[in-house]
């Protein structure tokens, strides 16, 4: 059972590696945009927007706040672990090999389940923009069967699923709908992965450029048609005027969407080993290009919100475009560029999570969990190449028969998750010697600061929402009950916390970002709990039937 628990120790284990280290600082700030800034603001926003009002701009706020301190833990683990793996890696150190192959596990479900949602959000704008253009393909050919069917069984008004549930053909007695677009937008990506990362880095900071030139244009456009009544709409529940129409629960529900856009500055660490000199390059591409993003956010979502009624984003994938349509704005020139651009953005979201995920397989390989194919470097093109293929297939198959909202939410859950055991994991770290030029994460002592700053919060947010306190152990309202629940929960958490920071002395930058996230998952319904327990059973079967038993720890 010590195995289980057992940390390695990355100090005395040797990092060189095969792979090219070609990225500099404003590379890693660039494939930091690409990941950032992609599907979340091209596409979840809609339905962000939708469910918390104007108000979400405070999740976005939220999100951004707690993945800052995040990316700081990261930043202290990179600068003393200069290894591919992120979290996986880290968890290695800190926590030992049960955990760090549990994190690993969920690692899948950011990159690889999370580019199952943007493969199917660009074949959204794709089939989009080809529409405008006057170009059409055939409804069953661009979304999956399940998101057809469930349309179709649940009356849904969107006329595109139903189309395609009601024209597709018949292969016996099964429907024939399959999203071309996003299996082979899919198959592109994977091909470029595995030429080689010197390739995709000049790629993707070409795309980059372009995508922030005009989501800069739609935000200085964008001002110019805000009405600020949009910022104020009347609640349905109350009749008064609110920045929260659906009430701060509302803005909560729309955790799986906004946490989703940030999600990507994780791959950044995924690329240690290809990094010039990663103690010091890494951590300040992952700050500069969170704080870059954050600020971008916050604008997009006070454009959106001023320019058109918040109930109208209901269902809408394209919101971008959206605001531009004949209906709101009336910019047909802008709705068409964006709509390309679009395309453009989720692809480079596609290009740093493929790239991700074979890295995470690259490095357990290495350290006997995952089969030794995994850390295959391909001879000419230096890449983690067996583990690229497998990632593109792994991304291709449930793209025929899954849908975007359970893929959104399945993400979002394990990437939380896996955070905030990075928070936690730097609380064990033992102290280490300063080294000129490299990051450190500055040492605050927590111990009175941060149960100030805990039970402070606590009354604050009593005072300003005292019938929330009143109401919170009545949980039998299914959305409210469900949010109180975890509230709940996540005050006594943090209580205990609050009382070990006091007697261990910790650090109060990663207590703050462990906090952060803890809330984050208060978002999360109790049915993405009981799937992501599934896939959690799953990682453990397959740990215990192989990764156990071929570790290279038990063998040294």
């Amino acid at each position: 059972m010590s195995q289980l628990f057992r940390r390695k120790n990355y100090s005395e284990t040797d990092t060189s590696t095969h792979l090219l280290r070609v990225l500099g600082v404003w590379d890693i700030v660039f494939f930091g945009i690409a990941a950032i800034i992609g599907a979340g603001s091209f596409s979840s926003l809609g339905e962000a927007v939708f469910r918390g009002g104007p108000g979400v701009i405070l999740l976005y706020m939220i999100c951004g706040f707690a993945c800052g301190f995040t990316a700081l833990c990261y930043a202290e683990f990179a600068s003393r672990i200069p290894a591919a793996g992120s979290a996986y890696t880290y968890a290695y150190a800190s926590f030992g090999e049960l955990i760090a192959w549990v994190i690993g596990w969920a690692l899948i479900m950011e990159y690889s389940f999370g580019n199952i949602y943007v493969a199917f959000s660009w074949s959204d704008y794709f089939t989009s923009f080809l529409g405008r253009l006057g170009m059409h393909i055939p409804d069953y050919l661009t979304c999956s069967y399940t998101e057809a069917k469930k349309a179709f069984m649940s009356g849904s008004e969107n006329r595109e699923l139903i189309n395609a549930w009601k024209t597709a053909p018949l292969m016996g007695s099964l429907k024939f709908i399959v999203d071309i677009p996003a299996l082979v937008i899919n198959g592109l990506i994977t091909w470029l992965c595995y030429i080689g990362v010197k390739e995709s880095k000049n790629f993707n900071n070409s795309l980059v450029i372009l995508k922030l030139a005009v989501i800069i244009l739609v935000i200085l456009i964008g001002f110019s048609y805000i009405n600020t009544d949009n910022w104020t709409p009347v609640s349905v529940e109350t009749g008064i005027p609110s920045f929260m129409p659906n009430g701060f629960a509302g803005v909560m529900s729309a955790v799986s969407g906004v946490f989703f856009a940030y999600i990507g500055f994780d791959a950044l660490s995924v690329l240690s080993e290809e990094t010039k000199d990663p103690q010091k390059t890494l951590p300040k591409g992952m700050i500069i290009s969170l704080v870059l993003c954050t600020v971008i956010y916050i604008a997009l979502t006070l454009v959106l919100t001023g320019m058109v009624d918040y109930r109208k984003f209901d269902g809408v994938g394209d919101p971008l475009s959206f605001i531009f349509e004949k209906s709101n704005a009336n910019v047909a020139w802008m709705e068409l560029t964006v709509s390309f651009v679009a395309i453009v953005a989720i692809t480079t979201v596609l290009l740093v999570f493929q790239m991700g995920q074979p890295r995470i397989w690259y490095a357990m390989s290495r350290d006997g969990l995952m089969p030794q194919k995994f850390q295959e470097v391909h001879p000419k093109y230096k890449t983690p190449a067996f583990a690229t293929i497998i990632t593109g297939v792994v991304v291709g198959l449930p793209i025929l028969f899954t849908d975007k909202s359970f893929i959104l939410d399945f993400t979002s859950i394990g990437t939380i998750f896996a955070f905030v055991l990075v928070c936690a994991g730097v609380l064990l770290l033992p102290a280490k010697e300063k080294i000129k030029g490299r990051f450190h994460l500055p040492y605050i002592n927590g111990k009175i600061i941060f149960p100030i700053i805990f039970i402070g919060g606590l009354v604050a947010f009593y005072f300003w929402e005292p019938s929330f306190f009143q109401n919170l152990m009545e949980w039998n309202d299914p959305k409210e009950g469900e949010f109180r629940a975890s509230i709940f929960f996540f005050i006594l958490i943090n209580l205990a916390i609050c009382i070990l920071a006091f007697i261990k002395n910790l650090s109060l930058i990663p207590l703050i970002g462990l906090s952060s996230c803890l809330y984050l998952l208060t978002g999360m319904s109790h049915e993405n709990w009981f799937w992501f327990g599934i896939w959690f059973s799953i990682g453990l079967v397959i740990y215990f039937s192989y990764g156990y038993r071929n570790s290279k720890l038990s063998k040294s």
